[in-house]
């Protein structure tokens, strides 16, 4: 059976027990990821960034411009629920914001160098959380109630999933420059 395109790492499993030290390896992944975002993603070429990572796929510039996006509102999210009684969020339309002129227009660079301020930011804030704080909650709507401690995981496998897009594009198209520049997993 061949890869699949859609989840080359799998979906993530919410099933697994959340320890204190998943929560840190986590917490550690999310503070690492815009490094190795820009390690594979910088060599690009402009046509590179414009190739689907699959048939009706994104492009690599969607794939980079939606983990800023994505984690800005998982940011926001984790500030609702540490301030708010189980704050009902916003969903959003994903694939009507990767349509947007800023998704087409804006150099990568600039959602790579956002990703690594957010992300100096939201770790600060991970890092401090207690294990009061890491059991509250906001209610998706369309998901139900969602615990911190496994957002935060769920986020940690988001970055490791989008990488994994471009990066197995990378392989399969034989680009040297960014295939293998992920780091370790």
């Amino acid at each position: 059976m061949g890869e699949d395109l859609r989840f080359p790492i799998g979906p993530f499993d919410a099933s697994a027990e959340v320890t204190a030290s998943k929560i840190e390896g986590w917490i550690d992944e999310i503070a690492r990821f815009p490094a190795k975002l820009r390690a594979v993603v910088e060599p690009l070429t402009v046509e590179q960034l414009e190739t689907r990572y699959r048939p009706g796929g994104w492009r690599v510039r969607q794939v980079v411009h939606h983990l800023a996006d994505s984690h800005m509102n998982s940011f926001v999210r984790f500030k609702w629920a540490l301030t708010e009684d189980r704050p009902r969020i916003k969903a959003y339309f994903e694939e009507r914001w990767a349509n947007l002129a800023d998704y087409g227009e804006v150099p990568v660079s600039t959602s790579i160098a956002f990703l690594a301020a957010l992300h100096d930011r939201w770790v600060v804030l991970l890092r401090a959380l207690s294990e009061e704080d890491l059991g509250r909650e906001f209610v998706h709507p369309d998901s139900g109630p969602v615990r911190l401690d496994l957002n935060i995981g769920i986020y940690a496998w988001h970055g490791r999933h989008h990488l994994a897009h471009i990066t197995s594009l990378a392989e399969r198209e034989g680009w040297p420059e960014a295939r293998h520049r992920g780091g370790p997993k």
